[in-house]
């Protein structure tokens, strides 16, 4: 009788234990959930490589000094990163009020880049030729996220009569950005940061302005058809190129815009399994 309440305990015991660390894996998923398609995620991914470096500097090499410097200015490390994160917490907050929330991302079918970019194409050509501003913004690796909240959601395939009829002066969609990723529209009418440096062309308006910014902020890839001159530009990086054709946007999105891909995490596990197993011969060896 001893014995059976003895496993009957520890079995209680492993099953909190369990239930524990799946709590708290939930609580690290939902975490990463919501700040995933944001720059919050760049600033995760900033912040996990300098607390490895700094760790390993400070427990491995004999820097004495750096290890008090480290151990001071942890508390208010601690106290920025709320401070860093207020965007995403706050997003995150409004998110767990609505109601009928995902908890997971619903699949989308991916278009390949080059026919993403010859929609585009089209579509900046009538456009630069009937004279309609447009602004269209290529998601790369650093979620916009953010901005799509901005404006009104519409996860459509990208096309150029669609995105020719968004742009259309009597729509209510015109004003603002388009935001495409994987091949998808997913927002329109979206409002980006506007630049404070100094433009080349005094005829750039706040189109060009808010393209520049989007790419200062992000790597992001925008696109911008003036009103005024029917000329296309392109921005990335903060820098704008302008006075472009439908034939040299397309040679200029060919060379620089490669969305990333979802990995492969078979592949990825294979790699590491490959790995490991390499290491394990040679430490026999």
């Amino acid at each position: 009788m001893l014995d059976l309440s003895w496993f009957m305990r520890q079995l209680s015991q492993s099953w909190l234990n369990i239930l524990d660390i799946f709590l708290v894996a939930l609580i690290f998923y939902w975490l990463l959930y919501l700040i995933r398609d944001t720059q919050g995620m760049q600033l995760l991914r900033g912040i996990v490589i300098f607390a490895l470096v700094t760790a390993i500097i400070a427990n491995v090499l004999p820097f004495r000094a750096f290890r008090w410097l480290i151990g001071k200015a942890l508390p208010a490390l601690l106290v920025a990163i709320p401070v860093i994160f207020q965007p995403e917490l706050r997003r995150a907050l409004e998110r767990l009020g609505r109601t009928g929330s995902r908890l997971t991302p619903l699949p989308r079918d991916t278009v390949s880049y080059e026919e993403t970019i010859e929609e585009i194409c089209k579509a900046s050509a009538q456009l630069a030729e009937r004279h309609d501003g447009a602004l269209i913004v290529l998601e790369v690796s650093t979620g916009l996220e953010e901005y799509i909240e901005t404006g009104v959601q519409l996860d459509a395939r990208v096309t150029a009569e669609l995105l020719v009829t968004i742009f259309f002066k009597n729509t209510a969609l015109h004003d603002g950005a388009v935001i495409i990723r994987n091949g998808r529209i997913v927002a329109a009418a979206c409002v980006l940061p506007l630049t404070t440096t100094t433009l080349p062309d005094r005829q750039m308006g706040l189109r060009h302005r808010a393209a520049v910014g989007i790419t200062e902020a992000t790597d992001a890839i925008a696109i911008v058809i003036s009103e005024e001159t029917g000329m296309i530009a392109v921005a990335q990086n903060g820098r704008i190129i302008h006075r472009r054709d439908a034939k040299n946007l397309r040679t200029i999105l060919r060379a620089i815009y490669r969305p990333l891909k979802s990995p492969d995490w078979t592949s990825v596990l294979e790699g590491i399994r490959r790995r490991v197993v390499f290491l394990l011969q040679r430490h026999e060896r």
